[in-house]
């Protein structure tokens, strides 16, 4: 299998345009609602798929109806489920997203199964024989705090897999835990609030530079829209995002790692795949939930 995401898994419920919460039992009509398989695996498997990327995704959801509704959506756009267990008494990973006109997106988020993931319940060898490994939201996956999930990670860094690392939450306690990974990771691909929570520093150069330092060949910051900024051994490079009508956020992090991680599938260097990155999460941000605006997404590939 060529790309394995490991991590968060959720459903996304939707909804556009939500300027306020209604009072009491008032109704507001809206545009549209819909509802996807979301989260930093979950969303990245389902993009990468999208892209026309082999994908095997490993994760864990309730023994519930969102449970099969979110196997049954990732199967349907091509990801390999096989790798998702099923938590018996616990309830799937679900958001409720209000979005607003401007494409913003506060939450209501229950984490469910997600906060229950073990070394245990993963494949050992689809990680070992990947050429990339995605790990999505670490940050709150507590059960891979692992020494043995470490030297997992090592064993497969040493036999030529990528492994490529973003986060889900800004919570400062989180993040901090989240430092751990880094030594242990080639590509890490934070936001900026995240950026700057992680390491402390006051500005996104600053930061970046500083969590390089910790591990990662390189470190990748998204920065909404003023595109992202690279850090490598030899220095930053601003990439800057593409010029969209903005319909909602969601899911344009996941997106910008989905083109990523298939930019280096193909060969590309950094700067290359963070270009492909940018395009899809541009798509993304072009339409409702996180895998809007991807028919024919494989097409990028070639074009970008």
């Amino acid at each position: 299998m060529t790309v394995v995401t490991l991590g968060v898994h959720i459903v996304d419920v939707l909804a556009r345009p939500v300027e306020s919460i209604p009072d009491g039992q008032d109704t507001h009509l809206l545009e549209q609602i819909r509802i996807t398989a979301a989260g930093a695996a979950a969303g990245t498997a389902v993009d990468l798929a999208r892209l026309g990327v082999d994908v095997f995704s490993m994760g864990a959801v309730g023994d519930d109806e969102l449970g099969d509704f979110l196997l049954m959506v990732m199967g349907r756009h091509g990801v390999d489920v096989a790798g998702i267990v099923r938590k018996s008494g616990e309830q799937t990973a679900a958001s409720i997203l209000p979005i607003r006109p401007d494409g913003g997106r506060p939450s209501f988020h229950v984490p469910g199964a997600n906060l229950s993931l073990s070394l245990a319940d993963l494949d050992r060898e689809r990680v070992l024989g990947a050429k990339v490994v995605h790990l999505g939201g670490m940050d709150v996956t507590w059960g891979l705090y692992d020494p043995a999930f470490f030297a997992l990670l090592d064993e497969a860094r040493r036999g030529g897999t990528v492994v490529t690392m973003d986060l889900l939450s800004n919570m400062p306690d989180l993040m901090q835990g989240a430092r751990s990974f880094l030594p242990h990771i080639d590509y890490l691909l934070p936001n900026e609030e995240q950026a700057l929570l992680m390491s402390g520093a006051s500005g996104v150069e600053e930061a970046a530079t500083a969590l390089l330092g910790e591990g990662p060949t390189a470190v990748l910051v998204t920065l909404g829209g003023e595109g992202s900024l690279i850090a490598t051994a030899s220095g930053t490079t601003r990439v800057p995002a593409l010029d969209v009508a903005v319909v909602d956020t969601t899911g344009c992090g996941d997106a910008y790692c989905a083109g990523f991680i298939a930019g280096l599938v193909d060969g590309r260097d950094v700067v290359g795949a963070a270009r492909l990155g940018t395009a899809v999460a541009a798509r993304v941000a072009g339409g409702l939930g996180s895998d809007a605006g991807l028919d024919g997404a494989r097409e990028l590939r070639d074009k970008e």
